[in-house]
């Protein structure tokens, strides 16, 4: 697309020059990019444009700033108001795909996973962008929620691979800097609200309002609600007008726990969920509503949940050992992951293996170590992603949770942590390795390196 025609609506032009993409992000930069230049959370991106013309841009827009470079550059005042105008023109087939959303604190990923499975059994394409990333796609994210572009782009390849429906997770950070503005959404999704991202938002009735915004949206036809979350009426509240659909544990006729998951009953059929935890079975709720709204009938979905896996490091169990890796770095999920593996294995005692991440909410680090020293037996405390802050200081905002006379091991090469839990663990006891989940890499202050917890436990059991 030339430039002239990409920016007729907004700012005229003379530059005759042809774009072969838009980007926010000097690591997504690709050779004929245009490079929109913003203020984000920690810098501006006028302080990187030397790179993104390294990586082949083109061309750079910016707000308020007057600058010279290699590459063509135009000013455009509120530059920021104008990226959901420029992602439409540009990525024009993003909006033909049917988008369903998924917010809350915990259980994004799961239900986002459930839904995308299920759809897939029944026939239906689907793309899934998340926390995993973005699915049958060669478009990149480390974000759960990623940027503009990136979102647009990515929908954009899904419609012109015949995928017309996508399951998003939608961050907190992605409702307030209107990453999803403009998006086709068919359906939202609400999980929970606990305590999580105060670094950003500052108070939970913040991060609350901010969630509320997804179920206002013109174009969603249905909402499914977790009614058994304490603040469910807000989200009812917000989307008067369109089709509500509540959940609840209680739905299940009967519930039968044992070590691999579930039996289960509902609408008279009994079947298994091979997932472990109670929240599980609140995620398999939500994504079965979610199908049946998009015009499944119930039986033919309840068949499929007894199919269901969980995402990668997820409630992960680690083979030949009583051992698992979750995402768990919030208070609460934390604390439904200790009580999953108490619940399931009520003769084992637990270990666990956890830390908190640096340059994030600092006051989760005390009650995260309250909750492990209340439910588990023993704790092994080790660095997280400790990012830019001190790892010791991070150990001790968690130690201040934690009563003196507990007994606990300190270890912070999270690596030995692992192997030495995976490879001492006792006959009855149980290991949960808690906090980063799938992720790939650790984040220290002057370098990332490759890391996967399922990997280092894999390999220290086997």
């Amino acid at each position: 697309m030339n430039i002239t025609q990409l920016l007729a609506d907004i700012t005229p032009t003379k530059i005759d020059l042809e774009i072969n993409g838009l980007c926010l992000n000097t690591h997504n930069a690709q050779t004929g990019d245009l490079f929109i230049a913003l203020q984000g959370e920690t810098t501006h991106g006028i302080n990187h444009i030397e790179r993104a013309i390294e990586k082949g841009c083109v061309a750079v827009l910016v707000d308020s700033h007057d600058l010279e470079c290699a590459i063509p550059v135009i000013r455009i005042e509120n530059l920021k108001q104008y990226l959901p105008a420029l992602a439409s023109a540009y990525y024009s087939q993003a909006t033909k795909v049917e988008v369903i959303g998924v917010t809350g604190t915990n259980g994004k990923t799961s239900v986002g996973y459930f839904i995308s499975q299920m759809l897939s059994e029944l026939g239906i394409k689907n793309g899934f962008i998340g926390t995993l990333g973005i699915s049958n796609s060669d478009v990149a994210s480390a974000n759960t929620t990623p940027d503009i572009f990136t979102l647009y782009k990515a929908l954009h390849q899904y419609h012109l691979d015949n995928i017309n429906t996508a399951v998003l997770e939608v961050s907190s950070h992605g409702l307030d800097q209107n990453r999803v503005a403009g998006l086709n959404f068919k359906q939202a999704i609400f999980t929970n609200l606990t305590q999580d991202h105060l670094d950003y938002h500052q108070t939970l009735d913040e991060y609350r309002q901010v969630k509320l915004k997804l179920f206002s949206f013109d174009s969603i036809q249905s909402v499914i609600i977790n009614q058994d979350d304490a603040y469910h009426q807000d989200f009812l509240d917000a989307s008067k007008g369109k089709k509500q659909t509540t959940y609840s544990i209680k739905d299940f006729e009967k519930i039968t726990i044992n070590e691999q998951g579930f039996l289960c009953q509902l609408d008279n059929f009994v079947f298994e969920i091979p997932l472990l935890g109670k929240f599980n079975l609140s995620n398999v709720l939500a994504a079965f509503n979610s199908v049946e709204q998009l015009g499944f009938s119930r039986e033919g979905i309840i068949p499929l949940l007894s199919r269901l896996f969980p995402p990668l490091g997820r409630m992960q169990k680690i083979k030949k050992a009583l051992a698992w890796v979750d995402y768990a770095h919030t208070p609460d999920a934390l604390a439904n992951a200790i009580t999953t593996l108490k619940e399931h294995h009520p003769e084992h005692k637990i270990r666990i293996v956890f830390g908190c991440g640096g340059n994030r909410d600092k006051s989760k680090r005390a009650k995260m170590g309250k909750i492990a020293s209340k439910l588990a037996d023993t704790i092994v405390l080790t660095n997280d992603n400790p990012r830019k802050e001190d790892p010791q200081a991070i150990i001790n905002d968690i130690l201040s949770g934690i009563d003196d006379s507990f007994e606990l091991d300190i270890t912070l090469d999270r690596q030995l942590a692992i192997e030495t839990a995976i490879t001492t663990l006792n006959e009855g006891e149980c290991l949960l390795i808690a906090g980063k989940g799938h992720e790939s890499t650790q984040e220290f202050k002057n370098k990332t390196t490759a890391f996967n917890d399922v990997e280092i436990a894999q390999n220290a059991a086997n």
